[in-house]
This record gives C-alpha cells, sequence and structure tokens, in this order.
C-alpha cells in the first residue's frame, strides 16, 4: 500500500510538469529579433503579412516565421500600406487563466487514469491470489419439519432453538441464554443439511450455508477471511443461522504437524464464534459423521453448547421417510412392508429407492410402483448395479453353486435380504447394529457357505470368495478381540483360527443336510440370474 501511494505522488507530479513543458512551448516567444534595415526591406519586398504591436516589440509576420523588432527603433511611417493591430497586454492573465484551466482538466484526466489502474491492481492480486470477490449471501430455506419423515427426537431438541430465535425476551427474562453452537452428529446420508435448513425455515431467518472444506485454502489467511466474512455477514443479517457442513475438513485435531492454513481458519473459527453474545442472534449449526477426530477447543462449552446425534431410522422412521416420498408417486405398496425390508437405509437412500422404482416403472410403461419394481431396485440403491461378467460356462456354474449356498443359508437363518442377483458379491449391507453372539455366527456362516458349497461339489473354489472370506475374517476378529465372544475373554493367538474352523465345518454340515434341494435353487439362478428370498423359502419348506 505504501508503494502504490508514492507511484501515485509520482504520477501527479510527472503529470505537472508535463502539463507546463506543453504551455511553455505553446505560449513562449518563438519569434526572431531583426535589425531596423532588415524590417525595412521586408516591408518593401511585401513579404510581411500582418504587423501587430506591442509596448515593447513590433511583430512582423511573415507566410512562414515571426519576426520582432524593438518599439524603440520603430517609426509609425514604416507601416503606412500596413493595417497595424494593437497586442493586448492583458493576454497574460487570459494566458494564466488558460494554463490553470489545463492543469485542471489534466487534473481530471489523471484522476480518470487512476480509477481505470485500481480495478487493474486489483485484477492482478486476484491472479496471484484465489478469487475472494464473491459476497457472503443467506439462501432462503423452503425447508420444513413436516417435510422430513423420522426426526420426531430431533425436532424436539431443535424446536427449543427455534422458539429461542423467536422469543428472545421470554428466555432472557428468566436468565437463560441461547446455545452458541449445535453440532448434529450422525452418519451421512441421515437429512443433517435438511435439518438445519428446516430450523431456519422455521424460525424464518436468513440461512448461511458453508462447506467445511469451503474454508480450506492453499493460502494462509485465506480461510480465516472467509470465516470472517461468513460471520460477518451474519451478525448484520440477525438473527440469522450459520450452517457449516462437514466441519470436520476444518476443524480436526491439532496434532503438532504443521498445517498454518487450517490452524489459522480454526483459531479464527473459534474467535468468531467467541466474538459474539448470546444477544447476537446469530446460532452455528455444525454437522460432521466424525466427532471423534475434532479438536477438543471446538468442543468446550461456550462453543458448541449442544450435541444432537441423528442416527439411522428405525422402522417406523422409514416407514414415515418412505411416506413423503411416495406421497405424490402412484404407487400400490405396503409401506410398512417396504420399511421393513430397507434395514440399515438411511434418508437418502430411501428418497433413491423410490426414484429408481418409478424411473423403472416408467420404463415398463406400468401405471403405478410395485413391490416387484422395489425388489428389482433395492439391490442397485445398496451395492450399485454391477454387469455380470462374461463367464464361461464351467465358471458360471461354479458361479451359481455360490450364490445358492449363500441365498440358502440367508434364508434358514434369516439373515435380511429379499433378493440375490447372480451378479452381486455382498447379500445383505454392512450395519452398526448390536448383534448376539449367534447372529454374528450366522453372518459368518452365510459368508463361507458359498466358498464350502464349492468344496463340497467341486473340491475347489473360485477367487471371487475373495470379499465374503474377508468380511468373515472382520467379523471373527472383532468377536474375538473386541466383543468377548470367545472360550476366552483373554484372547491368544488361536482363537480366531479355531473359531473360524469350528463355523467352517458347521456350514459344511448344514449345507450337506439341505443338499436335496441346492440343485431346485441352482436350476433357478441359471436360468433366472436372481432369486428371492421367497422362492428360497419355498424350497426349504419342503424338507423344514
Amino acid at each position: 500500500m505504501p508503494n502504490f501511494k508514492t507511484n501515485k505522488m509520482a504520477l501527479y507530479v510527472s503529470a505537472f510538469f508535463v502539463v507546463i513543458l506543453v504551455l511553455f512551448a505553446i505560449f513562449r516567444d518563438n519569434s526572431d529579433s531583426i535589425t531596423l534595415s532588415q524590417a525595412k526591406k521586408m516591408l518593401n519586398d511585401k513579404s510581411v503579412k500582418n504587423v501587430v504591436v506591442t509596448k515593447e516589440y513590433a511583430y512582423l509576420k511573415t507566410q512562414h516565421a515571426v519576426f520582432k523588432l524593438p518599439m524603440s527603433q520603430v517609426n509609425p511611417v514604416m507601416f503606412k500600406n500596413y493595417k497595424v493591430e494593437v497586442g493586448s497586454e492583458s493576454n497574460i492573465i487570459f494566458y494564466i487563466f488558460i494554463i490553470v484551466l489545463i492543469i485542471g482538466i489534466g487534473s481530471l484526466i489523471v484522476r480518470l487514469i487512476l480509477k481505470n489502474i485500481n480495478p487493474k491492481i486489483a485484477s492482478q492480486k486476484h491472479s496471484i491470489m484465489p478469487s475472494d470477490v464473491s459476497v457472503v449471501q443467506s439462501i432462503k430455506s423452503d425447508v420444513k419439519f413436516d417435510d422430513i419423515g423420522g426426526i420426531s427426537d430431533v425436532k424436539i431438541e431443535l424446536e427449543e432453538i427455534i422458539d429461542f430465535i423467536k422469543k428472545p425476551t421470554k428466555y432472557k427474562s428468566f436468565g437463560a441464554r441461547m446455545p452458541r453452537g449445535v453440532l448434529l452428529i450422525g452418519p451421512p446420508g441421515v437429512g443433517k443439511t435438511m435439518i438445519a435448513k428446516a430450523v431456519a425455515s422455521e424460525a424464518n431467518v436468513p440461512f448461511f450455508y458453508q462447506s467445511g472444506a469451503s474454508f480450506v485454502q492453499i493460502y494462509v489467511g485465506m480461510g480465516a477471511k472467509r470465516v470472517h466474512e461468513l460471520f460477518n455477514a451474519a451478525k448484520k443479517n440477525a438473527p440469522s443461522i450459520i450452517f457449516i457442513d462437514e466441519i470436520d475438513a476444518v476443524g480436526k485435531k491439532r496434532d503438532g504437524q504443521r498445517n498454518d492454513e487450517r490452524e489459522a481458519t480454526l483459531n479464527q473459527l473459534l474467535t468468531e464464534m467467541d466474538g459474539f453474545e448470546a444477544s447476537s442472534g446469530v446460532i452455528v449449526i455444525a454437522a460432521t459423521n466424525k466427532i471423534d477426530v475434532l479438536d477438543e477447543a471446538l468442543l468446550r462449552s461456550g462453543r458448541f453448547d449442544r450435541r444432537v446425534f441423528v442416527e439411522l431410522p428405525t422402522k417406523i422412521e422409514r416407514a414415515s421417510i418412505l411416506s413423503k416420498y411416495l406421497d405424490k408417486v402412484p404407487h400400490d405398496l405396503d409401506i410398512s412392508k417396504v420399511a421393513n425390508m430397507t434395514v440399515s437405509f438411511n434418508g437418502a437412500s430411501l428418497a433413491a429407492l423410490v426414484n429408481e422404482a418409478a424411473l423403472l416403472c416408467i420404463r415398463h410403461n406400468d401405471i403405478q410402483i410395485t413391490i416387484e419394481h422395489i425388489y428389482m431396485v433395492k439391490d442397485k440403491v445398496m451395492f450399485g448395479k454391477k454387469k455380470l461378467q462374461i463367464l464361461s460356462d464351467k465358471q458360471k456354474q461354479y458361479r451359481v453353486t455360490y450364490q445358492a449356498a449363500k441365498a440358502i443359508t440367508a434364508t434358514f437363518y434369516n439373515i435380511p435380504f429379499e433378493k440375490l442377483l447372480l451378479s452381486n458379491e455382498k447379500l445383505t449391507p454392512e450395519t452398526n447394529e448390536p448383534f448376539i453372539k449367534h447372529e454374528l455366527e450366522n453372518r459368518v456362516k452365510m459368508l463361507l457357505s458359498g466358498m464350502v458349497a464349492c468344496g463340497i461339489k467341486y473340491g475347489e473354489h473360485s477367487s471371487d470368495a475373495k470379499i465374503d472370506l474377508d468380511q468373515a475374517k472382520e467379523l471373527v476378529f472383532k468377536m474375538v478381540n473386541e466383543y468377548g465372544m470367545s472360550s476366552s475373554l483373554i484372547n491368544n493367538s488361536d482363537e480366531q483360527e479355531i473359531m473360524m474352523r469350528k463355523l467352517y465345518t458347521d456350514t459344511g454340515a448344514f449345507l450337506e443336510s439341505v443338499n436335496a434341494i441346492i440343485d431346485n435353487v441352482e436350476k433357478d439362478l441359471y436360468e433366472n440370474e436372481s432369486i428371492t428370498k421367497k422362492s428360497v423359502k419355498a424350497y426349504l419348506d419342503e424338507i423344514f
């Protein structure tokens, strides 16, 4: 900035001297002096076009030049054949006026030049630094709590915040203060952003949305500047709500390793949250699915005073969410049945399920969504669509046996699934729900059953058993080392192998006992490349 001021002063001085030089060149006396005899000769030759006399000189103007003769040598008779003009002495005043006018005009021109230079300098700075010309603006949320299903517990927690924003005097008169920050904690897809928007909409206040990643910049200081601008905008529009999504991107624990930009941004965030009073009417809502990585300074009292856990929806909550999404979609569905078959689905997955079913319905030219459409798209939503690889006849037969054994074992032990595709490695999604020991053992048996069945029938198995085998090992490891489900609470190196061998043997014994129906399930899978749990159960009911 000092350099810019110096350059500006130098420009002014230079412009002044340029104007003076131009005026000097224009108004200086550039006529040549001549003698009396030379003047008479010019007058006699008729080469003089005009004669101007002043107090000091007589000026003889020819076609190409101007000559002057001192008035002390002039005789009026010399100019008898010429019209003589008298030069006014007041011309000097006129010249001064012209000079002042030109200087004024020059100053205005210089100012205009400087104004044009400023944007260029700014653009040059922004070509080096990240663009920061965007003004922080609020958005108007149109999401209501009624639009979100399955958040009754969360709604109770947040309705108090809404009431505080609407009626602050009610709480202040009682000596209570509004929480400065609310931390929404939960797995991805459960609707944390939707909940924050609903709070802003219900409270009818401006909503400022930022992602935690947007604060993380290459240049030190830019992230802190963004935080400062965000809070300033929120204060000017108070009461208002700031929502920072994925706050763990900027609020990770400071572990001593240098990251100047992230630390500067986090420090600015901490300072801003300390800097506004409860009376400012600004509430910070943040969302994360990794609370364990957040810095302790963010979690202390006075910053994020309230923590709200948003969990995966229960069966009743899934039914509520589905009813919202199916409200404007033609369907013939038992919503409770769909809710029962979508264990471990989050809100986003349920929305995708309904949308995929609607698209499938349109492709088939059907008039409404049925349960068959849900069956057909459920695995696609859970695991993604996977095309069956081009297999040889032998490879396909191995694959059919492998998948048939998994379907039979999952059906017998009542492991939740609705339909098994020949192309899917996974039968059920991973879940963090608590399980009893025998339930975990049944899952391991299901994961091992394809490999066991191929071993019984062909004496070997293919490499696509890797995914199920890895998951089975992981479950056994947790059962032994974390859940205390082995023969001894203190683990030894042989416990995992002992448990895995036992479950492998039990799986083999079970598959031997249902060998009579494996051929039927394999034939169904080979022809249709898919089979439902209902069909497998019908085969099992013939034996048990």
